[in-house]
């Protein structure tokens, strides 16, 4: 318990830097590395992932109540579009780690290895949002928020990826959707480990201090040391080159999403995806562009 503590604090240093200097959650890579921190201390493999991925989404809670206090003082958050967001959020986070329970473990590392891709492709071609012609409506709301509820509760994750390209492409400046999201971190953290807490409340051969599947070391690890240093990545951003330090940070995700992916059935297709983004940029450009056409044929206003 202590090693997993010591690591965790470390894990959240790195996470809560990151969050501040590129402007995401750290769930990206809480998530991988609670699960080969938990496989390592001989965690049984049907339990590391499901673990990991609760026990990001507690961490959240943490450093989002710290966010959205600081986009609140800069006057930044659309209250309005908050609460239009949160019930379908809610539900969505809900039903994710539902269904996150019912998933095998091995397909749930290779979801979250095929999301961190996703990421690191947006990340190393510097893809920039464009504005939709299309407002916001209450009806695409709550079926958006759904979404972003279900993935983000699925993966571990408090949304941002998925939910400022939303809010941009319904003709939400920039800094607002930021701040939005923000604040809409809270619910999917805060329904998400609820969530997981009760599921695993049954649940066998889960190690000693754990809140249903929230492993409770782990969760105090990272969320303390990440609150601290969260605020020292976005002072950092400012004074470093971004551009550069997000294409070694997409790097860093392709490693981490070939690192889950590896096993004798999704290697074949994980690992390929990381050397052929790496070799070929316009190929992730292309995946990256085919999503993005996927969800604006399922939701007119993305």
């Amino acid at each position: 318990m202590q090693e997993i503590f010591m690591a965790c604090l470390l894990l959240g240093l790195v996470a809560g830097l990151l969050a501040g200097l590129f402007g995401i959650g750290g769930g990206l890579v809480i998530v991988p590395v609670l699960a080969m921190l938990f496989s390592a201390h001989n965690v049984p493999s049907e339990l590391t992932m499901i673990m990991a991925v609760a026990t990001s989404l507690a961490t959240i809670i943490l450093t989002s109540v710290a966010s959205v206090w600081a986009h609140h003082r800069l006057g930044a958050v659309v209250w309005r579009q908050v609460f239009r967001l949160t019930p379908g959020i809610m539900l969505g986070a809900v039903l994710g780690a539902v269904v996150a329970k019912q998933i095998p473990a091995d397909i749930l590392k290779m979801i979250l290895a095929f999301f961190l891709c996703y990421v690191g492709i947006q990340m190393a071609l510097q893809v920039k949002l464009k504005t939709g012609l299309k407002s916001l409506n209450s009806r695409m709301d709550f079926a958006m928020a759904g979404l972003i509820g279900l993935l983000s509760a699925i993966v571990g994750i408090g949304g941002g990826t998925l939910t400022v390209p939303y809010l941009v492409k319904g003709q939400m400046p920039m800094r607002n959707a930021v701040a939005v999201s923000s604040a809409c971190g809270l619910p999917i953290a805060l329904m998400g480990s609820l969530s997981y807490a009760w599921l695993g409340r049954t649940a066998t051969q889960l190690p000693e201090a754990s809140f249903g599947y929230i492993y409770l070391p782990a969760f105090l690890g990272v969320g303390v040391a990440s609150v601290l240093t969260a605020p020292i990545g976005a002072w950092l951003a400012n004074r470093l080159p971004a551009k550069q330090l997000k294409r070694y940070f997409s790097l860093l995700l392709f490693i981490m999403a070939v690192k889950l992916g590896y096993n004798p059935v999704n290697s074949y297709l994980v690992a390929p995806l990381g050397g052929l983004m790496q070799a070929y940029p316009s190929s992730g450009y292309a995946l990256s562009k085919c999503i993005d056409k996927l969800l604006a044929k399922l939701l007119p206003a993305y």
